[in-house]
């Protein structure tokens, strides 16, 4: 602590901020020398959107396939009940189409997911490149 040598006799109440000013000029020198290597340096040429839909593309696209599966493994092919082996030709059939539909695997909530996974790895095998699943949204939320 410094004293000072004039008339009061008390010590100094000044704050020295000769340390306090060392240390941020140090951090803007840091800062200045690295802010050029934060920029990138690689050019790419992103590719734009379209995003006005051709009324020939809707009519191709046939709508989303919904598989749902109950508790007891029952499958169901958009509402209509199917066994497993129906399950893969149709999958593979929906597969060889252009463009190819997605589809939609709903679980019941006691579900196995085993089920679901076993679900999932016949569609891909199939060659289902777009498989979703569907839940609901938690109320609140």
């Amino acid at each position: 602590m410094a004293f000072s040598s004039g008339n009061s006799g008390g010590p100094m109440a000044d704050i020295n901020v000769t340390p306090l000013v060392d240390v941020m000029l140090v951090l803007l020198i840091i800062f200045i020398i690295t802010a050029p290597l934060m920029s990138h340096k690689v050019k790419v040429e992103l590719p734009e959107a379209n995003l006005v839909q051709n009324p020939d593309d809707a009519e191709k696209r046939a709508g989303p396939i919904t598989l749902a599966v109950t508790e007891d493994g029952t499958i169901y092919w958009n509402d209509e009940e199917i066994d497993h082996g129906t399950l893969e030709s149709r999958l593979a059939t929906a597969a060889q189409q252009t463009p190819q539909p997605p589809l939609n695997l709903r679980g019941d909530r006691t579900t196995k997911m085993r089920v679901i996974n076993d679900l999932t790895k016949v569609a891909q095998e199939q060659g289902m490149l777009d498989v979703g699943f569907v839940a609901t949204k938690v109320k609140g939320q």
